[in-house]
């Protein structure tokens, strides 16, 4: 009986997402790739993530990059992990759940790397509502999440020709 009690109380005071323990989520597809099979990124992909690189890799509040295994998003994190000294640590975008996990021991902000077809699950399982919508074309969006408010900003690189 103590431990269901226990279990429920637990319940009451746990926070109300499971992914509130990082400050903000920087949740984005990765950049312009070549072609081929499992391409690295384009050279205008290339510059973006040079941008990314500057832009948060200026404040030191990234803790933690994430990224799926794929040359083009591991190429997305790369510039930002070299500026921060950090290691992009891969993730299986088909157990997104796993990742959830990883993310809620980071105390700061972390950086995750995704696709098209996963970058919306992925801003709602760390909190943000709505879901935003991204096609195939749609490279440079940086959504910012803040479990604790739900809030989800965009931040957009600039388009590089």
């Amino acid at each position: 009986m103590r431990i269901i009690v226990f279990a429920l109380i637990l319940a009451v005071l746990a926070p109300a997402h499971p992914a509130a323990a990082a400050s903000q989520i920087y949740i984005m597809r990765h950049l312009q790739k070549a072609e081929g099979t499992d391409p690295p990124l384009s050279p205008a992909g290339a510059a973006q993530a040079q941008q990314l690189a500057v832009l948060l890799g200026g404040s030191g509040t990234i803790k933690a990059i994430f990224a799926t295994q794929t040359q083009r998003a591991m190429d997305t994190a790369a510039q930002l992990a070299k500026r921060l000294g950090l290691t992009v640590m891969p993730y299986d975008p088909n157990a997104p759940q796993n990742l959830v996990e990883a993310v809620k021991a980071i105390h700061g902000a972390v950086l995750v790397v995704g696709h098209s077809n996963t970058v919306p699950d992925l801003v709602t399982r760390f909190g943000g509502n709505p879901a935003p919508v991204i096609g195939d074309e749609d490279y440079g969006t940086v959504f910012i999440v803040n479990p604790a408010t739900h809030q989800v900003r965009r931040m957009q690189l600039t388009p590089v020709k």
